[in-house]
């Protein structure tokens, strides 16, 4: 009997915890995610859809400083898939607002699929996002 694995949860370690949830607690509103339980003081950050099922990311305080690159071994970068081309829209006027480095304007990215419409940007810490539609243009 074949078996469908699914990835659960996503941690990442980012070297202040509450500067990533002033951030995320923020982005994941326009992105359409949420925080799905209080883990207490200190405890880390979570945030997956709505319903309480889907994959889940996790952000922890990093236990030894040093800094991120996405050049090296590791994670490259976070994907956020959204339900419109007029989302990627909102996700990328949302990190201008908040003085991000914008790497890539929303575009379509054909090299990643037909209707891969995305935006790309760096949160504070230096962590490659995107936001992410395979959809068409909504007409």
């Amino acid at each position: 009997m074949p078996r469908t694995g699914y990835i659960d949860h996503i941690g990442i370690g980012v070297p202040d915890l509450a500067a990533a949830k002033q951030y995320y607690d923020e982005l994941m509103s326009v992105l359409g995610l949420r925080e799905w339980f209080d883990t207490g003081p200190g405890g880390p950050l979570n945030y997956g859809p709505d319903g309480a099922q889907g994959s889940q990311l996790f952000f922890y305080e990093a236990e030894e400083p040093g800094a991120y690159s996405r050049q090296r071994t590791g994670l490259h970068h976070l994907a956020f898939m959204v339900a419109s081309r007029a989302v990627v829209r909102e996700a990328h006027q949302w990190a201008r607002a908040h003085d991000a480095v914008v790497l890539d304007e929303p575009a379509e990215f054909p090299q990643y699929g037909p209707d891969c419409f995305a935006t790309y940007w760096l949160d504070p810490h230096g962590i490659k996002l995107e936001a992410v539609c395979h959809s068409p243009e909504a007409s």
